[in-house]
């Protein structure tokens, strides 16, 4: 295949990258852009094969449709409730192509004496095993933490600063020492394994209430390895996508901070938020209680009321219960009641993952607002139902000084003239701190599985 055709090919697929990125933007365009960015890397692993010559046409006929088959039924089989992990395992394994990728090239030229005195030094092949080591390790460590399989609580021991500074230094000492005339292999080895043991350091102190900000971290760092991949290939394509990653990534971080109100740095410090056990105490030290309700109760409320906002949360996605809230939409809004769903930046364990989830039920999405979209209609709502949500409703984070949360910026459920919480106990959300919402003259609580609770209150709405 001519390299104009291979470069034409790579300018292409860049463009539909960038109009899928720009498709992302809004959900009603979203599937369509995921869609388009598709089509430009199926465009380009192509491309490549063929200008390198690596595969038969036999050969990537059978390899688009192995991969392509394992990519469906994972799409089919991974519930939403998996989603963040199953991103977290994406980033990893992105990581680790791109240093695997970096570490073959670094030692074909080396070994080749053909053309090793034609090829310059370079920093990028270890920028890429470096970085593409980091991600892959530390997103091992947030999948362990997402899927349950290791505490989500941080994970923090002694001298932990000393040993990151001594890892830095070692690691610096790796790539000079490989300028310098080391050996190849061992520096290659020691590189990969300090970089694989920093990412996992930097990692385990993050609680879960960070998670989604360090999903947006790790994917950028999975951009920035594929960027710098690229450079070691000459691989345009590979540049423009990596980039596009890490500058998409980077800015996704920004914006999760900005949400929860929190520098980047105090984020990578960890040491906040986790996997709470300990049960919420049901009244506070001025005396006030919570007040519980029932599935009939709420549904009178409901039936009766004008306008009705629905606040998801991760709790909705461990219950499944997405579909049968957007079946309780649909009958509020048979009687006449507005209903709207109000989405926190940071609500659930990554980006967006309510916005997924909701869609997954078809809820339709000019029904779905951000936070500064719909905070000002708080205060003319008649009931907030607030499903599996928690800190990003917590009006601790406006008037609490001490509260590790404050100045937080949250949805405004508290302002609504009835509030009601479907949770199946007190436990507070992954910073670990009480709500305070949960104790307003307002505020009722419905406890038990949001599943079964949405059924319920489907049932007797329709009864009122």
């Amino acid at each position: 295949m001519p390299a104009g055709l291979i470069e034409g090919i790579y300018l292409f697929s860049a463009i539909l990258f960038i109009a899928g990125l720009k498709r992302l933007q809004s959900p009603v365009t979203a599937r369509t852009g995921n869609q388009i960015a598709a089509l430009g890397m199926l465009l380009a692993v192509i491309a490549t094969l063929f200008a390198q010559k690596i595969l038969t046409p036999v050969e990537m006929i059978g390899g688009l449709a192995v991969g392509g088959l394992i990519g469906a039924v994972m799409a089919k089989r991974v519930q939403m409730t998996a989603m963040p992990e199953l991103v977290a395992a994406f980033n990893g394994f992105g990581g680790l192509a791109s240093a695997l990728v970096a570490a073959a090239e670094i030692v074909r030229v080396v070994l080749s004496r053909e053309i090793a005195a034609e090829v310059p030094p370079s920093a990028f092949p270890y920028i890429s095993i470096l970085v593409g080591m980091v991600t892959f390790s530390g997103s091992l460590i947030a999948f362990l933490k997402l899927s349950g399989k290791m505490t989500g609580n941080p994970v923090e021991f002694p001298g932990r600063y000393p040993v990151l500074i001594i890892g830095t230094a070692l690691i610096i000492a790796s790539i000079v020492w490989i300028f310098f005339g080391g050996d190849l292999i061992l520096c290659l080895l020691m590189l990969a394994a300090l970089a694989f043991i920093f990412g996992i350091l930097i990692v385990l102190p993050i609680g879960g209430a960070d998670m989604p900000v360090i999903v947006a971290f790790l994917n950028a760092l999975s951009g920035l390895a594929a960027a710098a991949t690229g450079f070691v290939l000459s691989n345009s394509v590979l540049i423009i996508s990596g980039a596009l990653v890490g500058a998409s990534g980077m800015m996704l971080t920004n914006t999760m901070c900005v949400a929860m109100n929190r520098k980047f740095w105090q984020i990578m410090v960890g040491g906040f938020g986790g996997d709470s056990q300990e049960e919420g105490a049901g009244k506070l030290a001025d005396g006030r209680t919570i007040i519980s309700t029932t599935p009939d109760d709420t549904a009178i409320m409901l039936s009766y009321a004008r306008k009705v906002i629905i606040v998801p949360g991760y709790g909705l996605a461990v219950a499944q219960a997405q579909h049968q809230v957007r079946e309780l939409a649909d009958v509020l809004q048979e009687k006449g009641v507005e209903v709207k769903y109000a989405v926190h930046p940071v609500a659930g364990r990554m980006p967006g993952h309510m916005n997924v989830l909701l869609a997954e039920a078809n809820v339709p999405y000019d029904s779905l607002f951000e936070m500064d979209e719909i905070n000002h209609e708080f205060e003319s709502t008649d009931v907030v139902l607030v499903i599996g949500a928690n800190d990003v409703v917590n009006p601790a984070a406006r008037h609490d000084r001490s509260s590790p949360i404050y100045g937080m910026p949250i949805l405004n459920v508290d302002q609504a003239r009835a509030v009601v919480f479907l949770k199946r106990s007190m436990r507070p959300g992954y910073s670990g701190v009480p709500n305070l919402l949960f104790f307003e003259p307002n505020t009722r609580m419905l406890f038990g599985d949001a599943k079964d609770s949405v059924s319920e209150l489907i049932t007797e709405v329709k009864a009122v």
